[in-house]
């Protein structure tokens, strides 16, 4: 039995962050679903679902069918158990992290205590590097090198530019 872990969120847009978080989590499980989180009533996402998974996509070209690209919307547990999976994945990088995590994890084993949350820390060169501050930098033309992959970068840069 292959073991599969889900590594949920926005990742709007994806970072090297994230990246990290994929590689290092294909070191301890077969398989890594990147699934997109998505609220339908919610309108501040840069990009779609299918957008950031396809931007994963080209970032993971060389796992083969290792990393499954998906999204969703409810209940993380009843997606896990719906993927049969019992791995959680999440990225840690300061102390504020963890008190959150560790309160959804609990309350995630509370509802399904088959599902664990494996905690990994993100790497020392990605840890102040956030989604959200890419956005920001990136909207007024700042560099973002280092913070996300280049062709992140370039549909970032066009995505701006079509909505201002």
């Amino acid at each position: 039995m292959k073991r599969r872990g889900i590594y949920p969120g926005s990742f709007d847009p994806p970072t090297y962050g994230h990246i990290d978080i994929v590689r290092r989590s294909l070191e301890i499980v077969d398989e890594v679903v990147v699934a997109v989180v998505y609220n339908p009533q919610k309108t501040n996402y840069l990009f779609t679902p299918e957008e950031r998974l396809d931007m994963f996509r080209e970032e993971f070209t060389e796992v083969g069918d290792r990393v499954i690209y998906d999204s969703f919307y409810g209940l993380l547990v009843d997606y896990v158990e719906k993927m049969q999976a019992s791995i959680v994945i999440r990225g840690l990088r300061a102390a504020s992290d963890f008190e959150y995590e560790f309160q959804m994890a609990l309350m995630n084993r509370h509802m399904k205590p088959n599902i664990d949350t494996l905690f990994l820390a993100t790497g020392a060169a990605h840890f102040y590097t956030a989604s959200r501050l890419v956005k920001e930098i990136a909207s007024f033309d700042g560099s973002v090198q280092g913070l996300v992959p280049a062709h992140v970068e370039r549909r970032l840069r066009e995505k701006l530019a079509a909505t201002s």
